[in-house]
């Protein structure tokens, strides 16, 4: 069920029984619907870790100060997406069981359900904050209920209206709008708002999706649907640190869609890097 045999990231060389957030990798991306490959994500993550340092000068802590465990990816049946999504929440549900809090690398953004699904069993308050370009609330894609497209919605229907709230959108039909009206807090463009949204949440259980697309492809271009008129990354620290400053009761989280294939400078995975380190220094 897991691979080890990648690198570990840079410092989450803990023992499993000695560390509060376990890493693991779901690499899949059989509905992604304009350019695959971010199944290499997790990988590309490991092996570039490597290049930057274990010491975040934005928190003044060191990856060192912490345990954490890399468990290495999910080894996923590509081809057979109900079966990825069973896996991934099997794995999560055991981690929460054993007072562990996940934290995976996709893949594409429909990983997360699987680990949804598992948070609300333990969690029924559970709130979703999502970082993202793109709403991804459809009820189908091309006939499919799921999809990296539908993910959110798929989502809401595990916890129900007023528990999420989406952030940096920038692209979605206009009936995804619609639908979310007074069921999602969707806010346009960039993280207006947010330090409000998360005093709302308070100490909720809460779990955070990342999708990098949140990003400006200027910055980001290895992701798989690219949207122009993204956050920066100075941007997505400073709503990173937000979650921090408030102290956000996160029980699980992950980031996706990064697509190493379309970006052969490595600037996209080398950023990817940086945020899993912030996000593991700051849960």
């Amino acid at each position: 069920m897991i691979n080890r045999e990648d690198h570990t990231f840079i410092g989450c060389d803990g023992q499993y029984a000695d560390s509060r957030i376990v890493l693991f990798g779901a690499p899949f991306d059989s509905t992604a619907s304009f350019r695959p490959g971010a199944r290499f994500a997790s990988a590309a993550i490991r092996n570039d870790s490597n290049q930057i340092e274990t010491y975040s000068p934005y928190w003044d802590r060191d990856l060192s100060e912490i345990e954490v465990y890399d468990s290495g990816d999910l080894e996923l049946p590509f081809g057979n997406t109900e079966r990825t999504l069973k896996m991934i929440e099997e794995y999560t549900d055991y981690l929460l069981s054993d007072n562990k809090t996940p934290f995976m690398i996709g893949g594409e953004h429909l990983v997360t359900l699987g680990a949804v699904r598992a948070a609300v069993k333990g969690y029924s308050h559970l709130h979703i904050l999502h970082f993202d370009a793109h709403t991804d609330m459809r009820d189908k894609y091309l006939g499919e209920k799921l999809s990296h497209a539908t993910v959110i919605r798929r989502c809401h229907e595990l916890v129900g209206d007023g528990r999420i709230f989406s952030f940096g959108i920038r692209s979605g039909d206009r009936e995804e709008f619609r639908w979310a009206k007074n069921r999602i807090d969707i806010r346009r463009f960039n993280f207006d708002g947010l330090e409000m949204t998360c005093e709302y949440i308070g100490q909720n259980p809460l779990y955070l999706t990342i999708d990098l697309d949140v990003l400006d492809p200027g910055v980001f271009p290895g992701t798989g649907t690219p949207e122009a008129g993204g956050v920066s990354f100075k941007e997505l620290m400073g709503a990173i640190k937000t979650i921090r400053d408030l102290k956000m009761n996160i029980i699980g989280l992950d980031i996706n869609e990064l697509c190493p294939p379309y970006d052969q400078s490595g600037i996209s995975a080398a950023l990817a890097c940086k945020v899993v380190r912030e996000l593991l220094l700051i849960v």
